[in-house]
């Protein structure tokens, strides 16, 4: 997925879409920005304005292409009864990838995203190359023997020492293999509103 440049698409989304702009060298370019800009005046966004720039908060953070995006919204609200946002939720931080990235093994979901497609990790022993594949409660994803002498897992246990991974999935850092242990929960004042990018697909 070719998404642009990150600064420029951060500025207008938030700084939260990439792990890039989560930093004092984005705080600093945007300080710059600010001052240039200050002499004019924000246009009010419309509901639909809100509405588009949460989904493609959601798009960009995750990765995931706009037909990707809205199939996981069609099956988020195919069945009534519950709550679609949480189903949403689920959906997205169910992909490998992100799994990938939630154990701290890869520190950008993109490169979760490459460590998957190149075949470094199992699902229940099997070999998995798809970043979009959705775990369930109790797959056990881990690392592939052939790939785990590799640079990308190098000083794994050293780098997690203060990470806390999500308590859905439980992590054998020594073995670089996890369980899903659950089911991830929304919070409230999480990242994103998904109930807004509902209503952005609900038109």
């Amino acid at each position: 997925m070719q998404i642009g440049p990150k600064y420029k698409i951060a500025r207008r989304l938030g700084p939260a879409v990439f792990e890039k702009t989560q930093t004092q060298k984005f705080q600093l370019s945007e300080a710059r920005h600010a001052r240039k800009k200050s002499d004019k005046r924000p246009k009010p966004l419309s509901d639909f304005g809100l509405q588009l720039i949460e989904k493609q908060r959601v798009r960009f953070s995750y990765g995931i292409t706009e037909r990707q995006l809205s199939n996981y919204v069609a099956k988020a609200t195919e069945t009534k009864g519950g709550n679609s946002a949480e189903k949403l939720f689920v959906l997205l931080e169910s992909r490998l990838d992100n799994v990938v990235y939630r154990l701290g093994i890869a520190h950008t979901r993109r490169l979760a995203r490459q460590m998957t497609s190149h075949g470094h990790f199992l699902v229940n022993g099997k070999r998995t190359t798809v970043p979009s594949y959705a775990v369930k409660a109790g797959d056990v994803v881990s690392a592939r023997e052939g790939s785990k002498k590799s640079v990308l897992f190098a000083a794994l246990e050293k780098k997690l020492q203060n990470y806390s991974v999500p308590k859905w999935l439980k992590f054998e850092t020594d073995k670089i293999s996890a369980t899903v242990s659950g089911v991830p929960a929304l919070e409230t004042g999480g990242a994103f509103n998904l109930n807004t990018v509902l209503e952005y697909y609900s038109r």
